[in-house]
């Protein structure tokens, strides 16, 4: 791990990028060449203990390089950004993307899962025409809403399918972290955005699924949003495993 200055200096960088797009701005510089660039589009799941940043720190570690920007913004769904909610078409019009992450609520209702279906494919032919792949990531319910994981899961996958996107199954890593360890605490105090460990589960699901690489191999310092969570060795790796064994259920 990297020591604090880089955190704090990587953590300010990306708050930066994710400000940037929150206000629609469209004068930010592209990312550097080099490296595997995935530009986030979603909501406070994706910014809160900012997600994109945490996947770029585990490519760090590894010694691979994830290079992230994000659009972003509280409350958005996927229209929201198309229609001028944040500057996310503008952003991958730039081009240079290897992969689009859409995120919006869970969409476990049927209108709610047409929606993000659709929306998914309005997104589609932007991100396409950059030669960029349209990853969906799956969230969560909300705790009390927990029955309704698999029908998370449902919409977003089936709204990947719809445009031969990637599919990344975070809220099931969730649920294989709890099958190892009942006692782990994903979800942050409102019992819906994600703890700092929910977040770092959801970045170890996605980094295996943009690089292609085992997360079991990564080191056992459990990170996210600038801040190692002090979590045991064994409690790191009994994440990773579930994180694995999420994209081995759900192989895209």
């Amino acid at each position: 791990m990297r020591n604090s200055s880089w955190v704090r200096r990587r953590v300010f960088l990306l708050t930066l990028v994710a400000s940037a797009s929150c206000l629609g701005t469209k004068s930010v510089e592209p990312l550097p060449p080099g490296g595997i660039h995935v530009l986030f589009v979603g909501n406070s799941l994706t910014y809160q203990n900012d997600l994109p940043w945490t996947v770029a720190a585990l490519g760090e570690m590894a010694g691979d390089t994830i290079r992230v920007a994000a659009s972003v913004g509280p409350n958005l769904a996927l229209v929201d950004h198309l229609n001028g909610g944040s500057d996310a078409v503008e952003r991958i019009q730039q081009g240079g993307w290897h992969f689009v992450v859409l995120q919006q609520g869970p969409s476990t209702v049927p209108i709610n899962r047409d929606s993000l279906i659709l929306w998914t494919q309005w997104f589609d032919p932007y991100i396409k025409k950059v030669n960029a792949k349209p990853a969906l990531l799956m969230v969560w319910p909300s705790a009390d809403r927990y029955a309704f994981f698999d029908e998370v899961r449902k919409s977003y996958q089936q709204a990947a399918q719809a445009v031969n996107g990637v599919f990344i199954p975070a809220g099931a890593g969730w649920l294989q972290a709890w099958d190892a360890d009942d006692t782990l605490s994903l979800y942050g105090p409102d019992g819906y955005h994600p703890s700092g460990l929910g977040t770092y589960v959801a970045a170890l699901v996605v980094y295996e699924r943009i690089t292609g690489k085992d997360c079991r191999t990564l080191p056992a310092t459990a990170i996210a949003g600038g801040f190692n969570l002090g979590v045991p060795e064994a409690t790191v790796r009994k994440l990773q495993e579930a994180a694995h064994a999420a994209n081995a259920l759900y192989p895209d």
